[in-house]
């Protein structure tokens, strides 16, 4: 699976720690990342991650028309939801795509928490149901 990791900067450490208690699921799959997150991570994991642009310079667009080629299956968006951001309106089409073309995403850790147990699990397999039909 194509995972996309894309963290405000208040939630970046979160976003890091995430992937370090996660790194062993995370290694099995593509991860993509807006460019200082994914720096970030891959620092602290040593995972292999395409880095885009920053979010604030565009890396959330990028990440966006991938998702509307369908080249991402999940998104972990972690957001500072108490300070406004000038590039929210990026993120809320990032958001909106998702649901268009249903990509799983989670905003905070407790939903990426439960996707990741689930991509573990195998039950998030659900795209190549629909494809093959």
């Amino acid at each position: 699976m194509n995972i996309a990791l894309i963290a405000h900067d208040a939630k970046k450490e979160l976003m890091v720690q995430f992937c370090i208690a996660y790194c062993g699921i995370l290694s099995r799959h593509t991860i993509l990342a807006t460019g200082t997150t994914g720096k970030l991570v891959s620092e602290a994991t040593g995972l292999e991650i395409i880095k885009f642009l920053s979010g604030d310079q565009g890396g959330a667009q990028q990440i966006a028309s991938r998702i509307g080629c369908d080249e991402i299956d999940l998104v972990l968006l972690f957001r500072d939801p108490l300070t406004p951001k000038p590039h929210e309106p990026d993120e809320m089409q990032l958001l909106r795509l998702c649901d268009v073309h249903n990509i799983p995403v989670a905003t905070n850790i407790a939903t990426a928490e439960m996707l990741i147990h689930g991509l573990e699990r195998g039950d998030l397999d659900w795209r190549q149901i629909v494809r093959s039909k």
